[in-house]
């Protein structure tokens, strides 16, 4: 059995991640009765570091989100431990806990997940000398030698992006077909391809130590980049009905809203290329265009009552 309905609040912010908390701030900031709700798995969580955000630049991600925890409550904001299994047409979010929170808006920051190749050990060190953005970490391993595991038609341009940071490259075609023209170019380059199917990323003292192939060859390597899937975390968005565009994304405009009348979204969850600074910048941008649309909606009811 569901719980009453709370006290509403101007806007519910879904998701407590860097956009989450950047809307939160702004909103705050506006006078707005704002609460977060973050079921605590940020997707960075196996990074030691994040990196690239102007004045955090290598912050621990859990630090990061404890500040901007403590940011935004300092403006009067809520934060809410919790995870919200349903978001309703009448703009009431209905929590793990049986709480039922409603909002004048709703805000979806729920980002995404990372489905990574099905080989033995890149879960595992995903985070750590398994990587995805060379922008996020790439200084940090420079000039270490790199391995590219081939995981989709895209990762040839992650092979070209990641030689910015180290000549010593190998790239595993594991079970794509590289065409003659992209191996030219990776040649050309000094990156030697290696085919055949990884078998699994050797360890050895809490250290990637190479990449083993089927037929048992290891190829030593300190640094393995792959391209995860990127798999946002958007249901909550679908089960309102949210427009899609043509690539199967939940579609917002320029300023984050949503096919649906009060339903906003920023951060990964629509953009999953988005860095961390980009994300949080995005729903900033949004949450100013947000406050705006309840300003409009607050003088108008005054006028009218007037």
């Amino acid at each position: 059995m569901l719980g009453s309905m709370d006290n509403e609040y101007d806007v519910v912010i879904i998701g407590g991640g860097a956009a989450g908390l950047s809307a939160a701030l702004v909103l705050g900031r506006a006078r707005r009765k704002v609460v977060v709700i973050d079921g605590g798995t940020p997707r960075n969580a196996p990074a030691a570091h994040a990196h690239g955000f102007l004045t955090r630049d290598g912050i621990p991600p859990k630090e990061l989100l404890e500040t901007g925890r403590d940011e935004v409550r300092g403006y009067g904001v809520e934060i809410i431990d919790d995870v919200v299994h349903r978001l309703r047409h009448d703009k009431a979010v209905e929590l793990a806990s049986g709480r039922v929170i409603s909002g004048r808006r709703i805000i979806v920051t729920t980002g995404l997940a990372d489905e990574l190749p099905d080989v033995p050990g890149v879960a595992e060190r995903f985070g750590n000398d398994v990587l995805h953005c060379p922008y996020c970490h790439g200084w940090e391993v420079r000039d270490q030698r790199f391995g590219v595991l081939a995981t989709s038609d895209k990762s040839v341009h992650q092979a070209l992006i990641v030689w910015q940071w180290s000549k010593d490259l190998t790239f595993f075609t594991h079970t794509q077909q590289i065409p003659a023209e992209d191996r030219a170019k990776l040649t050309g380059l000094g990156i030697r391809i290696v085919d055949g199917k990884v078998s699994e990323l050797a360890v050895e003292n809490d250290r990637l130590t190479g990449v083993r192939m089927v037929d048992g060859e290891l190829v030593e390597r300190d640094v393995v980049f792959v391209g995860p899937k990127f798999v946002p975390h958007d249901k909550l968005l679908a089960q309102v009905g949210c427009a899609r565009t043509e690539a199967g994304s939940i579609e917002v405009d320029a300023q984050g809203r949503t096919s649906v009348d009060g339903v906003w979204a920023a951060g990964n969850v629509v953009d999953p290329m988005a860095q961390l600074v980009v994300a949080a910048g995005d729903a900033y941008r949004m949450a100013t265009a947000l406050n705006f649309d309840l300003v409009l909606e607050d003088q108008g009811a005054t006028l009218a009552s007037a």
